[in-house]
């Protein structure tokens, strides 16, 4: 209750800071203005880490501002950004909001097709690319696109009319001098305009765009800085998109708190960039979670004599406690206790050295944590806090907080933020967090938010009885056999990738089928290195992939995860694809989750074989 009161009174204090501003713009400027010669971010140009003060950005941001004034860009207007994450993205993003138009941020990675139909779904009249890569994107779409007047090239040269550079933009407002104009439109901003039209990921159908208020960005502001998530102090490093909602509450504590960003060269150089810049908290998805967990198997497993023993001994006592945690009992043994003090302080300091040597506290959240990953973070000593959000609130809903942590939920809710479970299980919320609607769709806003105010979230859930929300799956996601029995996949998948550092990706199939089967895809290097000590050496990873020794280790993994389920749930039959999924072949999100519908279309032939004559029991 203590903690409770705490974020209470956080929460209390950081709203009355915030009372006096109305917009995102607002924010921007004040925060810009109280600490004008504070790092506000770190991004490495040239080859170094280079600090960029909130006194900069704010002049950078001015610039962007004037510069979309001078082109002619009206208070409501759409100006879409389709770039990385990097600080230029949060220049123009600031600036868009100081001028009074909404932002429209899109994957970089989106398909030209997928562009042009955010741009024409929202009617956006100027367009923010990172590199001539993008351009040519907008080029190939531009026929198509009669309200997009122009287009910003971040890096890269324009045609000095259509495209202009970051240059150009930046001499076209000096001419046109639009600094009352901007003071103008701050003034009028309020907290119920449109700040951002987020667009869903549309892996289950036509991307809706998300409108997001004001309101709703100074709510983030609030929750996640008052409640001591983030402070003033932190150094948090980003890679996630700004067109995920996840990186969007970051950014509203960004601004809410003070403290530096670090902005990631890329997802691949994440852990790189840790530890050359030491943060104090680092945010991600499960896949960079589980990535660093199979790593340290990987290491520790490959090593000889007494240090091999000690892991693997560890690793095995680990798994039993892990199961006890699930089971809710406690674990103790001999061996558990060796492990505690010779392998895993070692462990410890071998991640935290990797990850800077100051990092506190990881922050999981985008798709749910496996309980072993999180188990694991724990025992050996960090804050690994699970939270729960989706596009519609902001990412906002609950998460779990330092010294209030309960491993295997995702929180209990944030203060201003009301969860009641539907009699189907169904999570449904209502708060200053919810959306407006999903712009230009009245219909399908009126099939997620009742006439009470409540969204309803399409996940199934429950609230223990300390408050806690532990979700069990997405409703549209489960899977019901044909024998009449429903299964959470998400689950399964989590739960399988655990049982052996040789699986990457798992997607459970079964929906209207007799049994439970998977489609499995392998760590190249693991399943190269298993081949080649079996004597079946592989050159790629597809002949790694059909290695006996290879499918071998999935079986036991297969096995293993069946041993702890009912037989209904059990893993019926398997197959390895022959390359891994990755967001260039469209199987994964920008936030690395799998598109299940993509993977059922594309391996149909593969999963339909798992069924053929369909005679397993």
């Amino acid at each position: 209750m203590a903690t409770a009161q705490k974020t209470f009174e956080g929460m209390q204090k950081q709203r009355e800071e915030l009372a006096s501003i109305r917009s995102v713009g607002g924010l921007f400027r004040s925060r810009a203005s109280q600490d004008a010669r504070r790092t506000a971010a770190l991004r490495k140009k040239n080859g170094a880490w280079t600090p960029l003060t909130w006194g900069e950005l704010q002049s950078n941001t001015e610039e962007v501002a004037n510069g979309l004034v001078a082109l002619g860009v009206q208070g409501g207007d759409k100006v879409s950004i389709i770039s990385s994450t990097r600080v230029e993205w949060s220049m123009f993003d600031f600036g868009v909001a100081i001028a009074g138009a909404i932002a429209v941020p899109i994957y970089h990675s989106s398909t030209a097709e997928e562009i042009r139909y955010i741009l024409e779904n929202s009617g956006a009249v100027l367009a923010v690319v990172e590199d001539p890569k993008q351009l040519a994107k907008l080029r190939e779409a531009r026929s198509r696109l009669p309200r997009l007047r122009n287009v910003v090239v971040i890096d890269g040269e324009g045609d000095g009319e259509w495209a202009l550079s970051f240059a150009q933009l930046v001499a076209r407002g000096k001419q046109g001098g639009g600094a009352r104009e901007i003071e103008a439109r701050l003034a009028a901003q309020k907290r119920d305009d449109l700040s951002t039209i987020l667009y869903t990921s549309g892996t289950t159908g036509v991307p809706k765009g998300v409108m997001t208020t004001n309101d709703q960005m100074l709510f983030a502001s609030e929750v996640v800085v008052g409640s001591g998530l983030l402070s003033r102090d932190d150094s948090h490093l980003l890679f996630l998109p700004f067109a995920h909602s996840f990186a969007q509450i970051i950014k509203a504590a960004w601004l809410g708190s003070g403290l530096t960003m670090i902005f990631a060269e890329s997802v691949d150089r994440l852990v790189d960039n840790a530890s050359e810049t030491g943060p104090t908290v680092l945010s991600a998805v499960p896949r960079v979670f589980e990535k660093a967990f199979n790593n340290v198997i990987t290491g520790g497993m490959a090593q000889g004599g007494l240090a091999g023993r000690l892991f693997r001994m560890a690793m095995a006592e680990f798994d039993k406690y892990a199961k006890a945690k699930d089971e809710g009992r406690a674990y103790s043994s001999f061996p558990f206790t060796i492990a505690k003090k010779l392998v895993f302080p070692k462990i410890y300091q071998k991640l935290h050295k990797r990850f800077g040597g100051r990092i506190h506290t990881f922050v999981s959240g985008g798709a749910p944590l496996a309980r072993k990953i999180a188990y694991f973070f724990d025992l050996l000593g960090f804050n690994i806090l699970e939270g729960y959000g989706l596009t519609e609130t902001i990412a906002v809903t609950s998460v779990n907080l330092p010294g209030f942590n309960k491993l295997g939920t995702v929180g209990r809710p944030l203060p201003g933020v009301e969860v009641k479970i539907a009699p189907d299980g169904e999570i449904l919320e209502r708060g200053r967090h919810i959306m407006r609607g999903y712009f230009g769709m009245p219909e399908a806003t009126a099939e997620v938010i009742d006439s009470e105010g409540f969204f309803h979230t399409g996940d199934i859930g429950e609230v223990d009885r300390d408050g806690f929300l532990r979700i069990t799956d997405r409703k549209k996601d489960l899977i019901k056999t044909s024998g009449g029995k429903y299964i959470a996949p998400q689950a399964l998948e989590g739960a399988l990738k655990t049982m052996s550092e040789m699986v990457s990706q798992v997607v459970v199939i079964g929906d209207r089928r007799k049994y439970v089967s998977v489609v499995v895809t392998v760590a190249e290097d693991q399943a190269k290195k298993l081949a080649a000590e079996a004597g079946e050496p592989a050159g790629t990873y597809a002949e790694a992939a059909r290695c006996n020794a290879v499918r071998a280790k999935i079986q036991a993994a297969v096995d293993q995860l069946n041993s702890t389920l009912p037989s209904y749930e059990t893993i019926k039959r398997f197959t390895i694809l022959d390359r891994d999924l990755s967001q260039e072949a469209g199987d994964l999100t920008p936030t690395l989750k799998v598109k299940r519908k993509v993977i059922t279309q594309k391996f149909k032939s593969q999963i339909d074989a798992m069924y053929d004559g369909e005679s397993v029991d």
